[in-house]
């Protein structure tokens, strides 16, 4: 009796139906939102008064020197000379074609101007993933844009030619980022393939090639390839300043980029490499079906995060006399029409302006490919 009694206690039976409860309550509105997300304790209520602090310190200030305090119109460094003088936006304003073009013939910068128009029509369908037509498009961007891109702004078949010495602006800025980004990014999978190989001998070139490039500064590398470079050249032969430029950044990004791939590829279980094995893939479509597809969806960040410090390191290529953004902006400070207390810092505002907005827009869309890819882990 005693094991049957234990055992009954062991259960509880309800033998009557529990009344109904109210519903939870519904949070909404904004006040609920501040308590959650900035009051939700004692030291984010803390960080969130100074921010506001720091905020209510800066922004004002800022407005003032940027908007209301501002020249937007004259034609010379007398329109911004006085006191309480802001922003000198006529200085930009002037020197506009050239921060975009640099010393591009005026009367060939539609040529500039229809490159920028087919770079657009070109990555905008690529962007959007409901867009059709996904392999035509990659067939305009990596062989037909390039092959018109070089003849628009080099100049030959009746155009009138271009050097590249007169290059400058925001199109040396995008011609240097855009090169390093779509060389580094298939060499940067080969170096890691190759660092992960299984043959001593690709494995050893792979891992001395990474090496080098990240063992060096940007700045050497672009230095060695403006100078030393021809020095090694036989008599006769010579390359292109901005080539040369051209190619130092892409195999320094490439170094870069194998790291984060490698660290992608190093990532995936075992199991999937005997799965591919075991359904009879060889290397390559083990690679490009089932490794490299899921070792690219985790490494989005740190991929993105290499292409917006390219983005940022072109800014190096004055140091061998190439003129991007940010070099002929500084170029203009010299100019004695236009020398103001309020020039310089103008230039760079409007730089800095510039480079935050494409390497905003670049972070941005990676945060949008990895939502729709699912990249994150959901327990």
């Amino acid at each position: 009796m005693a094991e049957q009694h234990s055992e009954v206690d062991r259960f509880f039976v309800r033998e009557q139906m529990v009344e109904a409860m109210p519903p939870p309550g519904v949070r909404r509105g904004a006040g609920d939102w501040f308590r959650r997300n900035l009051f939700s304790s004692v030291p984010n209520g803390i960080m969130t008064i100074l921010a506001l602090l720091f905020l209510a310190w800066s922004i004002p200030p800022l407005i003032q020197w940027a908007f209301i305090d501002a020249v937007w119109e004259g034609t010379n460094r007398e329109a911004c000379l006085g006191p309480d003088v802001g922003a000198c936006w006529a200085f930009v304003k002037a020197k506009f074609g050239q921060f975009i073009y640099g010393r591009y013939p005026i009367g060939e910068r539609w040529r500039v101007d229809l490159v920028f128009l087919l770079l657009a029509a070109g990555l905008v369908p690529m962007a959007i993933p409901s867009a059709p037509y996904k392999a035509l498009n990659a067939l305009f961007l990596l062989v037909i844009f390039p092959v018109a891109a070089f003849i628009l702004l080099t100049g030959g078949f009746g155009l009138r030619v271009v050097p590249t010495e007169f290059w400058g602006g925001l199109l040396v800025t995008l011609v240097v980022a855009i090169t390093g980004i779509v060389v580094s990014f298939p060499l940067g999978i080969l170096l890691a393939l190759g660092r992960r190989s299984k043959m001593p001998a690709v494995r050893l070139l792979s891992i001395a090639f990474i090496e080098l490039w990240r063992g060096v500064p940007l700045i050497t590398v672009l230095f060695m390839s403006s100078v030393m470079l021809p020095f090694f050249l036989p008599d006769g032969v010579s390359f292109d300043k901005l080539l040369r430029a051209l190619i130092g950044v892409a195999f320094f990004s490439s170094a870069y980029m194998a790291e984060v791939v490698r660290g992608g590829l190093q990532a995936i279980p075992k199991g999937q490499y005997e799965a591919a094995a075991a359904m009879g893939l060889g290397y390559w479509p083990m690679m490009y079906l089932i490794i490299l597809p899921q070792a690219l969806k985790l490494v989005i960040p740190g991929i993105v995060n290499t292409f917006i410090g390219l983005f940022k390191d072109t800014s190096l290529v004055l140091i061998i006399g190439l003129f991007d953004l940010l070099g002929i902006v500084q170029f203009n400070f010299t100019d004695s029409n236009w020398a103001t207390p309020q020039t310089a810092a103008t230039g760079f505002a409007f730089a800095a302006l510039v480079f935050w907005i494409f390497c905003f827009g670049m972070s941005r869309y990676s945060m949008f490919i990895e939502r729709r890819l699912e990249t994150g882990h959901k327990h």
